[in-house]
């Protein structure tokens, strides 16, 4: 045990030098398709991927289609027929991932320090489709389920004018996962931490708007910016099984929405030269049948707040983010199947994180996170590593981040995600002896993105 521990220690630390030295290259310019489309490198949008600047955010406000003069190919409209309207190349981009991870203490009768390679390939068809329409389109190659399947996608036809004299943007979304519309990075689907492996062990307890309806809803939305202050949005979804038989009958689903389930978004931003502040709320309603499409239904209501703070410092910037979110439950089918102890249930969620950037090419972050809940014996039931022994959901710890960008489309991170309480308990958590600090877990990442 000692001799594979010394071991994957040198392969780490090998790995870090590699990616110091690297961070030491010439910088240059990434160019996937957005990049490519607007004539911009990819800091005329991001301070770095995925966290947008107020620039970032108005090119996804706008439906992702401003473009660079010599990048379209335009024929004059007649009286009869539209104008043609095309990009002159595909907007087509991939990324390639490669981890390792590592766990304070082996996952029973697994290895550690585990290498992927890949991690994952993402495939993006990203970028302006016409003259009001565009795309963040994503298909993504999963290692550990050996297949491609879609992943974060949002599909917007935006328009500007004037309302009270003021500008005024307004559009439709058609998207497969609740915040991913958002323009913010204090949302689930954008928030940090922005990079995260798929191996170690994470909290039993979430609330469903973060993450548990990803590439499983399709949702279609409006939305609207008014004089670069107010921001409303609203999308409605029903579930979209993927690879389930159709039509959907919801058997060996967990989640299967009955009518549609609402979310909202509500923000007001003001944007000055070196400041830019976002204050926030967010939520989703759902109801649901697991298993089924008839029936006892559980019922979800998740109600969030949330903030964003960024500072421009010279080169640098500093940026603050948080939310927090609410979830009420009736888990009445679940009760009736017995899966669940008791019918009411609520958790409380929060994150909070500081990031600063040096200049485009580096940046570290620090993040803590929490849940609580209501105990339950049977949701949150024993078992060797994900159990609980006491059936209470509670977990909080913190997370480290720092990221080099030798050149704009090369990113090489590593993070640590640090656990005080995980599943209910610090010790023997799970009734097999496994303590929370035994998932501490070192993430090492190299992506290509081009």
């Amino acid at each position: 045990m000692e001799g594979n521990y010394m071991r994957d220690s040198k392969i780490i630390a090998l790995v870090g030098l590699i990616a110091f030295t690297l961070g030491l290259a010439p910088s240059a310019m990434a160019v996937p398709s957005y990049a490519r489309q607007t004539g911009l490198p990819c800091n005329g949008c991001h301070y770095t991927p995925p966290e947008l600047n107020p620039a970032g955010r108005l090119f996804k406000l706008m439906g992702y289609v401003d473009k660079s003069k010599d990048s379209d190919i335009i024929a004059a409209a007649s009286n009869r027929h539209a104008g043609l309207d095309l990009l002159k190349a595909l907007p087509l981009s991939a990324w390639f991932e490669a981890s390792l991870t590592r766990t304070n203490l082996p996952q029973p009768d697994t290895q550690n320090g585990t290498v992927e390679f890949p991690q994952d390939i993402s495939l993006f068809l990203a970028g302006a489709w016409a003259s009001h329409v565009g795309s963040f389109l994503q298909v993504t190659y999963d290692a550990q389920a050996d297949n491609f399947s879609m992943d974060n996608t949002d599909i917007r036809a935006a328009n500007r004018g004037t309302l009270g004299g003021k500008d005024w943007v307004y559009g439709l979304t058609l998207n497969n996962n609740p915040t991913v519309e958002d323009l913010w990075n204090s949302t689930p689907a954008w928030g940090f931490p922005f990079i995260a492996d798929d191996l170690a062990p994470t909290p039993a307890a979430s609330p469903i708007i973060d993450g548990a309806l990803g590439q499983d809803a399709a949702g279609l939305g409006a939305y609207t910016m008014w004089d670069n202050h107010l921001y409303v949005a609203g999308t409605l979804y029903r579930s979209d099984h993927l690879g389930s038989g159709q039509p959907i009958n919801g058997q060996d689903q967990s989640f299967n929405i009955r009518g549609v389930a609402p979310y909202w978004r509500l923000a007001w931003q003001t944007v000055g030269r070196t400041n830019s502040l976002e204050v926030g709320t967010y939520g989703i309603h759902m109801k649901s049948t697991p298993g089924g499409i008839t029936g006892p239904e559980d019922s979800y209501t998740d109600w969030a707040v949330d903030t964003q703070y960024d500072r421009v410092i010279g080169k640098d910037v500093l940026s603050l983010r948080g939310t927090y979110i609410r979830e009420n439950a009736s888990l009445v089918a679940s009760l009736d199947q017995e899966s669940v102890a008791q019918s009411h249930h609520y958790l409380n969620s929060g994150n909070v994180n500081a990031e600063y950037h040096f200049g485009n090419r580096y940046s570290t972050a620090f993040g803590w996170f929490g849940v609580t809940g209501t105990p339950d014996p049977v949701l949150y039931a024993p078992g060797s590593v994900s159990g609980s022994a006491n059936g209470d959901p509670k977990s909080n710890g913190y997370i480290t981040n720092f990221s080099v960008w030798p050149t704009q489309n090369v990113d090489l991170a590593i993070q640590y995600t640090g656990y005080t309480t995980f599943n209910g308990a610090s010790n023997n958590y799970d009734g097999s002896g496994r303590n929370a600090s035994d998932n501490n877990t070192l993430y090492l990442l190299t992506r290509f993105i081009f």
